[in-house]
């Protein structure tokens, strides 16, 4: 299983997303023992709000689920993998991301991230000296 259709609209996937996090949060909330009053009040909203974060609403704001998910020490991958995903058209397995820790993946990535920068910074001052490309 996918979380994406290749084919699904921006507006179809990005729902996807949303679903899948609304999921993710009250999962850890559950685990926790936090209650919605608590973390809706946590976040400065209702609990309202919240519910319908927990229940994926595809008018709830990105920023919405970061807010919850840091509130609970969450980290996000499960929103930006698959956004960055559907930036390349390429679909990411459902699975994957329904793992609560992605830590290491992370951790990995953010790796891959600053080896890629320093080699284009290595290469910019091996061609002209200076690490702004320009002499």
């Amino acid at each position: 299983m996918v979380l994406q259709n290749p084919f699904g609209s921006d507006d179809e996937i990005l729902s996807a997303i949303k679903n899948l996090s609304g999921k993710l949060i009250e999962r850890r909330r559950r685990r926790d023992s936090v209650s919605q009053r608590h973390l809706a009040q946590a976040v400065g909203r209702s609990e309202r709000w919240l519910r319908e974060i927990e229940g994926g609403s595809p008018h709830s704001m990105i920023e919405d689920h970061v807010r919850c998910a840091h509130s609970l020490s969450m980290t996000t991958p499960h929103l930006f993998i698959p956004i960055l995903a559907m930036e390349h058209k390429m679909t990411i397995p459902r699975e994957l991301l329904m793992q609560d820790d992605l830590w290491d993946l992370e951790h990995d990535m953010l790796e891959i991230v600053v080896r890629y920068h320093a080699a284009v910074l290595a290469r910019q001052v091996s061609r002209s000296g200076q690490p702004d490309g320009s002499r």
